[in-house]
């Protein structure tokens, strides 16, 4: 059996960029190789350049499928696998296919040839990429509903962006190279606007670089490549809460922007065994710069700091690290050793190191003496409680004859006392002992033997024991307390970073609990959530989680911290000591808080559309009396009157109350109708069934509701919309009914049309007095007209309704200044892009 075939995907930021001729090109090249090339779909958009690159390529004829009286062409996916070539070209990955095709979309027939072993280069814009699309509406305003889904584009095995500059690609349309000449003013500007196009092209760019970034990553991972290269520039600047941060941030962030793509990334170490001057205050102000400029904060616990911040950098392939220069003077330098700078050079590697200077360097006090108990200390501390005692007894030697036993003994305290101030209680005990021994064996009478004759020997022995033990215990004592104090420190500032998260209204849960896989070390942190339980088994469920792996159940992570009774904070990659499970109990504390803050707007936003619906009811109740009444009445009054045997009507009087009558039932139904769709609307649950349609079709129904005085001016050749044809002529209806309302006499509106791309534009414009710039979201509330209330001239539902239906149609509807003065409603919809059809015959138009 053959394996899965590999798929190319040409990526452009918009149309026109020379995808498909890129495409044909690398098919005419494989062609010229001798692979077997064929051509499942391309569509050539009548560009004569790229027809030509067809020629001598193989095609397979497109299938022809009926839908709605219509006929498509699509491409025919078993004729394409029964001719099972090498390599097939399937152009518009996106495209939506024709109803009763095989798969919905051609990126699933594309699936199903990579599964049969053909090789598939294809085409993409990137405003179809599902993640981006709403960002590319807000550019553009041109709603995209032909979209893929980013992990088909991600999962190829070739990705290449064909690139143009945004004036290069406008002179191609200029030159009649993409679009028609009827078009290419329209296109220009709109979607074409210089703007739209380099924002269109750094999404484009920025889209693919973090892909190449990702497999980048994915390479270095795969073959346990620990190395920085130097890909892109990404930048670590150390923060300590001290006030040279801002000073360190802004010269980290000019560095990044030195080149395109560089990322910011702040990073506070907080260490068990004591960082002074951490303002947490300071902290979150320095955060928050950060994520001013682009960059992202992270804390991490570490008990060396260079090591947790170079392991930091490593992690994220930094190539740059930014420090600031030591606030320690220079007496602090000589009896502390090296710092955090000095030892970050030595053992960076191939990562650069900033050094930046500031206003608080050299200017720190001398630090106090201090012991954590680190194994590093203890191992010093007993090196020196072996090398000491032997050492002082060479040292006092020579002079036995001129020293005292008591001078001894203080000197020989004095190496417990040193060591207790190096290694603790141990060390220090150890050293007493042996120093106890040294003295007993060279310096008390008879020397060379541990037997003591005189009893004031004995007792300064002793009393050396128990002074040596005594200040090893204080010391060991002072030391316990320093690192339990800068442990409540660090922990003071972690839950510092928690209150000022839970101040600034932060509720992403995710961003929560990778805050806790980051500054407890983890590789993973889960939230689960007992669902069901019984007297046997209990069942978990995950809500939210950061790192990987994710754990299933409970039992699966290291550390297990309960949140509320039915959830668990779960954390993967080691076990946690009693005070870090006080301080991560206060993150799940948290997380269950955001649980249940998240579950209540859940809940309020159900809520919503109820009083929304009951808002809408008790406005209906007032404000149909009059629309329902008024038809009614005059139906009625109509209707009695004929019915009524007391007056003899002429044949014309008999005809004009029928007229009247006739006249108010259809302004009754008109009125139900759009009260039933509205309500409709409100619920979800109004039918629309879409399907290409010509703007023709709409107009007998329009103009024959709207009568006379309306202009028609819809060029030839457009082309048709993906829409429902009875709710795009409602559509259409009530937009001309409100234009007719308000045109002065003699000037009646105005029903165009254009095509932009993949939208086709329908205006409906007046000469009327126009609506202000700040009442043109209000007017289409329903029940008021402009704000007001009074509905004796109906009940204010036109266009609210009209906006409705556009927007069910997957369309919208906008207003606009007509120039010279009035209102210009313009409705966008997709236009049906799936073939070229033949547009049907049109009415004749006319005032």
């Amino acid at each position: 059996m053959a394996g899965r075939g590999r798929l190319r995907i040409y990526v452009g930021a918009a149309p026109g960029v020379g995808k498909t001729y890129k495409m044909l090109g690398e098919a005419q090249r494989r062609r010229e190789r001798g692979t077997d090339v064929v051509v499942g779909f391309v569509e050539t958009h009548g560009r004569e350049h790229t027809a030509a690159m067809l020629d001598g390529l193989e095609v397979v004829p497109r299938q022809i499928i009926d839908h709605r009286g219509a006929s498509f062409t699509e491409l025919d996916l078993d004729a394409l696998l029964a001719r099972r070539p090498e390599v097939a070209l399937v152009d518009e990955l996106a495209h939506t296919n024709v109803p009763g095709s095989r798969n919905a979309k051609r990126w699933q027939d594309v699936d199903e040839l990579l599964t049969a072993g053909i090789d598939v280069i294809s085409t993409v814009n990137i405003q179809h990429l599902e993640s981006i699309n709403d960002v590319v509406e807000k550019i553009t305003g041109v709603p995209q509903r032909e979209t893929v889904p980013d992990r088909v584009v991600r999962a190829a095995d070739q990705i290449e962006l064909v690139d143009m500059a945004p004036e290069a690609l406008r002179r191609r349309m200029a030159h009649g190279n993409v679009y028609a000449a009827d078009k290419v003013d329209a296109a220009l500007g709109n979607y074409f606007r210089i703007g739209n196009l380099s924002a269109l092209r750094e999404l484009a760019l920025l889209w693919l670089a973090d892909r190449v970034d990702a497999g980048l990553q994915q390479y270095r991972e795969q073959h346990d490549i620990d190395s920085t290269w130097e890909a892109r520039e990404r930048v670590v600047v150390a923060l300590t809460g001290g006030p040279e941060g801002e000073t360190l941030i802004r010269r980290a962030a000019r560095i990044a922007a030195r080149s395109a793509g560089g990322d910011l990334l702040a990073v506070h170490i907080t260490r068990s065994d004591g960082l002074t001057g951490a303002d947490p205050a300071r902290l979150a102000q320095q955060r928050q710069l950060v994520e001013s400029l682009g960059g992202s904060y992270h804390q991490v616990v570490g008990e060396d700091v260079p090591d947790a911040l170079l392991a930091f950098a490593r992690a994220e392939n930094a190539t740059q690290l930014v420090l600031g220069g030591s606030r320690r003077s220079f007496l602090s330098t000589l009896l502390t050793g090296p710092g955090i700078g000095a030892t970050s050079i030595r053992e960076s590697g191939d990562i650069d190191v900033h050094i930046v200077t500031h206003s608080q360097m050299g200017r720190g006090r001398l630090p106090r003496l201090h012991g954590s108990l680190s194994r590093m200390r203890l191992t010093y501390g007993f090196a020196l409680a072996v090398l000491l005692p032997p050492a002082l007894a060479l040292l006092l030697g020579p002079g036995g004859d001129t020293l005292n036993l008591t001078s001894n003994v203080l000197a020989f305290l004095l190496a417990v006392v040193v060591v207790a101030l190096v290694g603790g209680l141990w060390p220090a005990m150890l050293t007493a002992i042996a120093g106890t021994l040294v003295l007993n064996w060279f310096f008390t009478p008879p020397t060379r033997s541990f037997s003591i004759t005189e009893p004031n020997n004995a007792l300064a022995l002793g009393i050396f024991i128990l002074v040596a033990a005594m200040v090893s215990s204080v010391v060991d004592r002072a030391a316990r307390r320093t690192r339990q104090a800068a442990r409540a420190a660090a922990e003071s500032e972690t839950l510092a970073t928690l209150a000022g998260s839970v101040l600034r209204g932060e509720t992403a849960l995710p961003a929560l609990l990778e805050r806790v896989r980051e500054a407890f070390g983890m590789a993973s942190a889960c939230l689960m959530e007992r669902v069901d339980t019984d007297e046997l088994t209990e069942t978990w469920r995950p809500i939210a989680s950061a790192g990987t792996p994710t754990c299933r159940r409970p039992e699966d992570g290291d550390a297990e911290i309960p949140g509320r009774e039915d959830l668990v904070l779960v954390l993967q990659g080691r076990s946690l000591a009693a005070d870090e499970r006080r301080l991560v109990g206060a993150f799940a504390a948290h997380a269950a808080a955001l649980v249940d803050r998240a579950r209540l707007t859940e809940a309020a936003a159900e809520a919503k559309p109820l009083a929304e619906a009951d808002k809408l009811r008790t406005a209906l109740l007032r404000a149909v009396g009059h629309d329902l009444r008024s038809p009614l009445a005059s139906a009625k009054a109509s209707v009695t009157s004929l019915r009524s045997s007391d007056v003899e009507w002429s044949p014309p009087e008999r005809d004009e109350l029928l007229e009247t009558a006739d006249e108010s039932l259809d302004r009754l139904s008109r009125l139900v109708d759009n009260l039933l769709d509205l309500s409709r609307l409100q619920a979800g649950v109004l039918p629309v069934f879409t399907r290409p349609t010509a703007l023709d079709e709409i107009l007998p129904g329009v103009l024959g509701e709207e009568g006379t005085g309306v202009t028609i001016d819809l060029p030839p050749g457009l082309p048709l919309v993906e829409a429902d044809p009875a709710l795009l002529e409602r559509v259409v209806a009530n937009l001309l009914a409100n234009a007719i309302r308000y045109s002065p006499p003699g000037h009646g509106p105005t029903l165009s049309g254009s095509s932009l791309g993949d939208v086709v534009e329908i205006r409906v414009i007046d000469r009327g007095p126009g609506i202000p710039a700040e009442d043109r979201d209000r007017v289409f509330a329903p029940f008021q007209r402009l704000g007001d209330t009074d509905n004796t001239t109906g009940v204010g539902l036109g266009l609210a309704l009209a906006r409705g239906l556009a927007e069910a149609m997957g369309g919208s509807l906008r207003p606009e200044d007509t120039p010279g003065g009035g209102l210009t409603m313009v409705v966008s919809m997709p236009s049906a892009t799936m073939n070229d059809l033949p547009v049907p015959g049109r009415l004749e138009r006319g005032a």
